[in-house]
C-alpha cells in the first residue's frame, strides 16, 4: 500500500545580522530563514564574515486593522508602480511598518510567495485580513498581467470604503459618548448627591414639591437596585452583541431598523449603496464576471439587508436577468441608481457608471456628516440641559420653601 508522503515548509524566521565583507566594511541585514545555522551558511556563502546572528522577536504587536491593510494595499501598489519586484516590495513594507504582528504577515505572505505560491493563494491563507474581493482582484490582476494597476485600483478602493466608514463612525461617536457621560452623571448623581439632599429634607418637617419626590424615588431605586440596573445594561450589550456575531437573522432585523431610523438612517443608507455600488464597479472594471463579482459585493456593503438583496440579484442575473432589472425587483435602491445602471448596461460602461453613483453617494454621505454634526451639537445641549438642569431644579425646590418651614 503506497504512503502519500506530504512536504511541509519548515517554519521560518525573521534574523538580522552584522558582519564584515571580504573589504573589511561592517555591514548589516536581515534574512528569513529556518534557523541561526542556515543564516551563518548563507551569509558565509555570500562572502560575509564574523557575522552575529539575532533572532528578531515580532511578538506583541497591536492587532491588524483594516486600516493597517489598507497602508499596505497603497504601499505596495505604488512600489509595483515603480517597477519594484514583488518579493522585495514585501520585504521595504514589512521591515518599515511599526506594528510586528503586521511585519509577521508580511514576511510569511512573502514566504509563501518564495516558494512558488500564487499572490492570490498567499493572500487565501489569511481570510482574517484579505477577504475574498481582495483576494479575487489579486487573483484577476495575476492572470491578465495588470496586477500592479489592479493594486492600484484597489487600494483606492480600500481607502474610499475606509474613508466613508471613518464619517459614519464620527457621525455616530459624539451622540453616544455624550449619552454615556450623561448616564454616567446621572447615576453619580442618584448615587450620592440625592440622598444627601434626601437625609437634609428629612429634618424640614413638611411636605416635598411633586419633582422632588419623583426624583428621590428614582435615586431610592438607584440606591436599592443599582447592580441590577448595571448588570441588566451589560447583560443587554453582550446579548446583542453575541446575537450580531451568530445569528444573521438578528443582524437581518437589527440592520433593517437602523436603516429605518430617522436621520441616521438615511446616513446608514446612503453610504451602505456607495459601498455597494463602488465594489461593483471595481470588480467589474477588473474583468471579474458580473455573477462571481456579486458575490463579494453583499458582505462589502455592511448590511445585511443589502447582503440578502445582492442574494436576489445574482440569483436573478444567473438565469439571464439584466441587472437592472434584478436590483429594481430587489427594492432597496433609489430610482437615480437603478437608472444610472440602465445607462451603463446598455452603453457597455457599467463600471464607469457605477463608479459616478458611488462618487455621488460619497458625496452625499459627506454633506449629511457635516450637517449632522451642526445640527446634533445644539440638540444634545438642550437635553443634557433638561436632564441635568431638571435633576437641580427638583433639588433646590424645597430649599426655597426653608424660609416658610422656619
Amino acid at each position: 500500500m503506497a504512503t502519500k508522503v506530504v512536504k511541509q515548509r519548515a517554519k521560518e524566521f525573521n534574523f538580522s545580522w552584522e558582519g564584515r565583507d571580504k573589504g573589511g566594511k561592517v555591514i548589516k541585514g536581515e534574512m528569513r530563514a529556518g534557523g541561526i545555522n542556515i543564516v551563518h551558511a548563507t551569509l558565509r556563502r555570500q562572502g560575509v564574515m564574523k557575522a552575529k546572528v539575532k533572532k528578531q522577536n515580532l511578538r506583541g504587536g497591536r492587532k491588524i486593522t483594516d486600516k493597517d491593510i489598507t497602508i499596505f494595499a497603497r504601499q505596495l501598489a505604488t512600489m509595483m508602480k515603480s517597477g519594484v519586484p514583488l518579493l522585495q516590495a514585501f520585504d521595504i513594507v514589512a521591515k518599515g511598518h511599526n506594528n510586528p504582528s503586521v511585519t509577521k504577515l508580511l514576511m510569511d505572505i512573502r514566504g509563501d510567495v518564495e516558494t512558488g505560491s500564487s499572490l492570490s493563494q498567499a493572500f487565501r491563507k489569511y481570510p482574517l485580513y484579505f477577504d475574498a474581493l481582495f483576494c479575487n482582484l489579486i487573483a484577476a490582476g495575476e492572470q491578465a498581467g495588470i496586477l500592479d494597476t489592479l493594486l492600484d485600483r484597489l487600494a483606492t478602493y480600500m481607502e474610499k470604503t475606509q474613508a466613508i466608514k471613518a464619517k459614519i463612525k464620527g457621525a455616530l461617536f459624539y451622540p453616544t459618548a455624550v449619552i454615556i457621560v450623561a448616564f454616567l452623571v446621572v447615576t453619580v448623581i442618584m448615587l450620592k448627591v440625592v440622598p444627601a439632599f434626601k437625609q437634609v429634607f428629612t429634618s424640614f418637617g413638611a411636605d416635598l414639591p411633586g419633582p422632588t419626590l419623583v426624583v428621590i424615588a428614582i435615586s431610592d431605586f438607584f440606591v436599592s437596585y443599582w447592580y441590577v440596573i448595571f448588570g441588566g445594561i451589560f447583560g443587554a450589550f453582550y446579548f446583542m452583541m453575541q446575537s450580531w456575531r451568530r445569528s444573521i437573522k438578528f443582524r437581518h432585523t437589527m440592520d433593517r431598523w437602523l436603516l429605518r431610523m430617522p436621520v441616521f438612517g438615511e446616513l446608514i443608507r446612503k453610504a451602505t449603496i456607495a459601498r455597494w455600488t463602488r465594489t461593483l464597479a471595481t470588480m467589474f472594471a477588473a474583468g471579474v464576471p458580473l455573477v462571481e463579482a456579486l458575490d463579494s459585493v453583499g458582505g462589502a456593503s455592511g448590511n445585511q439587508v443589502y447582503v440578502e438583496a445582492t442574494k436576489k440579484i445574482q440569483m436573478q442575473v444567473s438565469t439571464g436577468s439584466s441587472l437592472t432589472a434584478s436590483m429594481q425587483d430587489a427594492n432597496v435602491f433609489p430610482n437615480m441608481v437603478t437608472q444610472m445602471t440602465a445607462i451603463g448596461e446598455e452603453s457597455g460602461s457599467l463600471d464607469h457608471m457605477l463608479g459616478k453613483v458611488a462618487d455621488f453617494y460619497e458625496a452625499e454621505v459627506d454633506e449629511m456628516v457635516k450637517a449632522l454634526s451642526s445640527l446634533m451639537e445644539p440638540i444634545i445641549m438642550v437635553v443634557l440641559g433638561v436632564i441635568i438642569g431638571g435633576l437641580v431644579v427638583a433639588m433646590y425646590l424645597p430649599i426655597f420653601k426653608l424660609g416658610s418651614v422656619i
